[in-house]
């Protein structure tokens, strides 16, 4: 009887680890720390960033401003594949895609009316409490922007 519990006991540890281990080091809410960014004139402020499960889907809601200061707010649902898929509440961009580049690294792409306006990398630290995004792209006006964002673990 004892070696069923004992057995019992290790499969739930180990069940347990591997969904521990199997989640998605970027799936929390991350807030904005501006003091360790370099987020460059003209580029908008991504201010909390939340990552959650939606089905098979990940949903990934954004809250910022924009270069005038106007709060902001976008949603996009999708998968990790590299697929374009599009983006709600965003006059910038209507289409956006990550690529899983390893357990701890993201790229990106924004578009608008199909062409590539903002890309980047999104790098989450090894111990999971901050994540640092650099982009390059154009703004509205095709003026070129880039920033590092640094985000802290909520």
């Amino acid at each position: 009887m004892k070696a069923k519990i004992i057995a019992v006991i290790l499969m739930l540890d180990l069940v347990g680890a591997s969904v521990c281990l199997g989640q998605d080091v970027n799936r929390r809410t991350w807030k904005l720390n501006e003091a360790k960014s370099s987020i460059g004139p003209g580029a908008p402020k991504n201010i909390t960033v939340t990552y959650e499960t939606a089905g098979d889907d990940v949903k990934v809601t954004i809250d910022g401003v924009d270069k005038d200061g106007k709060p902001t707010h976008n949603e996009w649902k999708g998968k990790f594949d590299g697929k374009d898929y599009p983006v709600i509440g965003d006059a910038n961009s209507d289409a956006r895609s990550y690529t899983k580049i390893d357990d701890h690294a993201l790229g990106f792409n924004i578009k608008k009316a199909g062409r590539v306006i903002t890309s980047g990398r999104i790098v989450v630290s090894d111990d999971g409490m901050s994540r640092t995004v650099t982009s390059s792209g154009t703004d509205s006006n095709g003026k070129r922007i880039s920033s590092t964002s640094v985000y802290d673990r909520q």
